[in-house]
């Protein structure tokens, strides 16, 4: 699957076991995914984002957040002068979904326009 694939796909509602996805998946989506990361032992993805000045950074957050917004599904964001992790995960079904994965490809094209 490719990045622009994953990002075209819908979030939906997801709780629940059945809906959580194991590590073997979650590093197949992560090919679609350069610079993201598993982290705390499989439950979230994470990705550190780097820009020139605070000014750039807000705006990434800022579009982050509008994006999260409209898909109902909202990362926890850690930022400071010039940088921004990203942290993904489900908590609906305590680790990760499809629409982690959906939301960390959104991220990368908003990085794109």
């Amino acid at each position: 699957m490719t990045l622009q694939e994953l990002a075209a796909l819908p979030c939906q509602p997801r709780r629940g076991a059945e809906h959580r996805i194991d590590r073997a998946r979650a590093d197949e989506l992560l090919r679609a995914l350069p610079g993201w990361a598993v982290v705390e032992n499989g439950a979230a993805i994470a990705r550190d984002f780097r820009f020139a000045d605070f000014h750039r950074t807000l705006g990434f957050i800022n579009a982050v957040g509008f994006m999260a917004n409209q898909a109902d599904h909202h990362p926890d964001l850690e930022a400071g002068y010039g940088h921004c992790r990203v942290r993904w995960s489900t908590h609906d079904c305590d680790g990760l979904s499809m629409n982690d994965f959906v939301c960390a490809a959104r991220c990368e094209r908003l990085l794109a326009t």
